[in-house]
């Protein structure tokens, strides 16, 4: 089959080139791919940054956000038949630690975990691949267009979560979300937030006529410019959040956000930052508002196979409410045989996906 690669630790190895087809097990189905969402992860794997290949393998399938559908199924497997839509999870459990014995296959603390299209695992940037049920989930044919952002779908839900786990300490019943970033991910977060309820408030450094603007707009959310604007100053318009969730890709943002907390407010990190950046920062202000503010901050990365399912749910919910809003946020699809493209050149736009078939 035909398959996206790199040589992990080597830069802009990326190419495509024929790999061994998958072999099913009776306790599997075979999935035929079509479509591939591309992110960061994916160029700085390219870059040579981070990124291990299969035990024994000397490349990397590429690709973690994934949209396939079912083309073979084991003589082992009940519930399932070719023609599902199916989305699969990204990390496998390791099997040795607490967490993953019991599900939270995410929150591993051994480090022994595997990554399809990340850590010892191949992607999903090939025709078919294989998989085990219980990794796998069906996805409703009327959010079929926009299903690809599953993955990340799914980290913001565990973000917002374990925001609500955490304030299981006391009756908190938030009412004013804001999202930090206009990218797909904080386009996600907004539209959660949003069928919880919450006012919510996206904040990023477009123009209010961007599409970014537009589509925070049609979620029932405000938008804010803030590319001439200190973030610690917007609470003195909009009042100050009793969430926020950040996804700008910015360390500076994250030390600006503890600044704009309301009382008993939580500040999830989702933003994933390199580098060496040093700065100033206004520590004893940030530190007085923590404590006597009771706020929590926490990072949250990856997600386990419930958040998957709620991402799903969400879905077909917010699909309802504001119909076509999700699949705006799909603005690049490239041909697959064209990924140079996306790698040499990232562009403009919200989401980038390769359409394999």
């Amino acid at each position: 089959m035909k398959a996206i690669v790199v040589r992990p630790g080597e830069r802009d190895s990326i190419h495509m080139r024929d790999m061994p087809d998958p072999k099913m097990k009776p306790d599997q189905v075979a999935v035929k791919m079509l479509r591939v969402g591309l992110c960061g992860t994916d160029a700085e794997i390219n870059h040579g940054l981070y990124g291990k290949p299969p035990d024994g393998d000397e490349f990397l399938i590429l690709g973690h956000e994934n949209l396939g559908v079912v083309e073979d199924v084991g003589k082992k497997v009940k519930g399932w038949k070719a023609g599902d839509l199916v989305v699969s999870t990204v990390r496998r459990p390791c099997g040795v630690c607490p967490q993953c014995k019991s599900g939270e296959n995410d929150m591993c603390s051994s480090g022994q975990y595997t990554e399809r299209g990340i850590m010892r695992r191949h992607g999903f940037m090939a025709q078919y691949y294989v998989e085990s049920p219980q990794f796998l989930n069906k996805i409703p044919k009327p959010v079929r267009d926009f299903a690809v952002l599953l993955e990340p779908m799914s980290v913001v839900e565990k973000g917002i979560d374990h925001a609500f786990l955490l304030q299981r300490r006391t009756t908190w019943k938030p009412k004013f979300g804001m999202v930090l970033g206009g990218g797909p991910v904080g386009l996600l977060a907004a539209a959660v937030l949003r069928a919880r309820g919450l006012r919510t408030l996206v904040i990023g450094r477009e123009e209010a006529n961007d599409l970014r603007a537009q589509i925070s707009k049609q979620l029932g959310a405000q938008y804010l410019c803030v590319a001439n604007k200190a973030l610690p100053d917007v609470p003195k318009e909009t009042g100050y959040p009793d969430l926020v969730i950040e996804a700008t890709g910015s360390a500076k943002v994250v030390f600006d956000a503890m600044e704009i907390l309301g009382p008993n407010g939580v500040l999830c990190l989702l933003s994933v930052t390199g580098g060496q950046t040093q700065n100033q920062e206004p520590i004893d202000l940030i530190n007085q508002r923590l404590v006597l503010g009771n706020q929590v901050v926490f990072g949250s990365v990856n997600a386990n196979p419930r958040h998957f399912a709620m991402g799903v749910k969400d879905f077909v919910t917010i699909d309802k409410k504001w119909p076509g809003t999700l699949s705006r946020l799909l603005t690049n699809r490239i041909p697959w045989q064209d990924h140079k493209s996306w790698f040499n050149e990232r562009g403009s736009g919200i989401k980038s996906t390769l359409e394999i078939s």
